[in-house]
């Protein structure tokens, strides 16, 4: 593993480096998460939950309130707002200093989100599922994650075609980076997309050229706990794919990621911890 030592980014003042990768809890307060174990949607479970990312050594929460699996149909803003507001009012109160990222496509939601305590924006749609989003980010200041998806929620399995994956996505994220330098978004984040609008294999080509997309210069965030892409080839089930998940964070560390986004936090961050002395030794 290589150590991220001039990466970094700015939240609210405080310059925040990724010499050690940061581990990013995920905190669904959805009713069809794909993986139910992480799925809280009453006060008790979500403070739970939120300990429980705590205790088990994240550096970081990301909140979602509308389901982004393959398939699914967006919630009401107004219901995905409620939800986070909730959560994020939690979070604060169960973990003074959390680092909290909210997981949401629409600008206004991310705006209150910001107001309401949140630090970062993670965009699973780069921006084009909201027009507004990169202006709002560039008002709002905040370090925004950007992710290569094409197409919707409800339709992106049918964009998973490229000529080649790897330099398709690394050039629609340069395009988008340049739109939001051209806004004055100094702190992003990349995310290659993993899952979306893309198949199995083109998960895994990514995943083998991450060094290629960590050349841009950006922290990249690699999501792949119990997606697809591990347990479809294997015939088991999202609640059975934490051991290949914990082999593909490995993998992700020994490419150059900066975060993993998980829903396991022990198990990651003993993985990002033996591969820091790995990288020691």
């Amino acid at each position: 593993m290589k150590p991220n030592q001039d990466l970094s980014i700015n939240i609210r003042g405080h310059l925040s480096y990724f010499r050690r990768p940061w581990i990013m809890g995920i905190l669904n307060v959805t009713d069809d998460s794909f993986y139910s174990g992480c799925r809280s949607s009453i006060e008790e479970d979500v403070v739970a939950r939120v300990r429980e990312i705590r205790d088990e050594g994240a550096d970081c929460i990301d909140i979602g309130a509308c389901s982004t699996r393959p398939g699914a149909m967006p919630v009401d803003a107004d219901v995905e707002w409620a939800r986070l507001e909730s959560a994020i009012s939690i979070a604060r109160r169960e973990w003074k200093d959390a680092l909290i990222s909210v997981d949401t496509f629409r600008a206004d939601v991310a705006r209150r989100c910001v107001e309401a305590g949140a630090d970062i924006i993670n965009d699973i749609s780069g921006g084009k599922m909201d027009a507004d989003m990169f202006d709002t980010v560039a008002a709002l200041k905040v370090p925004y994650v950007l992710t290569h998806m094409r197409g919707t929620p409800v339709d992106m399995a049918s964009f998973a075609e490229y000529q080649d994956v790897v330099a398709e996505v690394i050039t629609d994220l340069a395009h988008s980076i340049r739109e939001l330098r051209q806004r004055g978004v100094c702190d992003i984040i990349v995310d290659p997309g993993f899952g979306f609008a893309k198949n199995v294999e083109q998960n895994y080509s990514l995943l083998a050229s991450l060094e290629e997309i960590c050349r841009i210069g950006l922290p990249v965030l690699v999501g792949v706990s119990r997606k697809s892409m591990i347990w479809r080839p294997l015939g088991i089930t999202p609640s059975e794919a934490l051991p290949g998940t914990t082999a593909l964070n490995a993998v992700a560390l020994l490419r150059g990621a900066s975060i993993l986004r998980v829903h396991d936090v022990a198990e990651a961050v003993q993985v990002r911890d033996v591969m820091m002395n790995l990288t020691a030794g």
